[in-house]
């Protein structure tokens, strides 16, 4: 089994699209704030809260792939 390293442009390839997502969601509240403040405010604490498990998810993921002597943004092909 052959261990492949994780190719620098594939992560800026994933940092562009979270900067994309993240612009999105901005324009996706700041239009819903425009119609109703207090539902843009729900919205974007539920958002909040899903994006801070996706990122401890990310963080386990990582931590896992260490302590198994791996690294998890690589791949292992046979």
């Amino acid at each position: 089994m052959t261990k492949e390293p994780a190719e620098p442009e594939a992560h800026e390839g994933n940092r562009r699209l979270l900067v994309l997502e993240v612009v999105f969601v901005l324009v996706l509240l700041a239009g819903l704030a425009l119609w109703s403040v207090p539902g843009a405010l729900v919205l974007g604490g539920v958002l909040g809260v899903l994006g801070c498990e996706r990122a401890m998810s990310r963080a386990e993921e990582r931590a896992v792939g260490a302590r198994r002597g791996g690294d998890a943004g690589g791949g292992e092909r046979a």
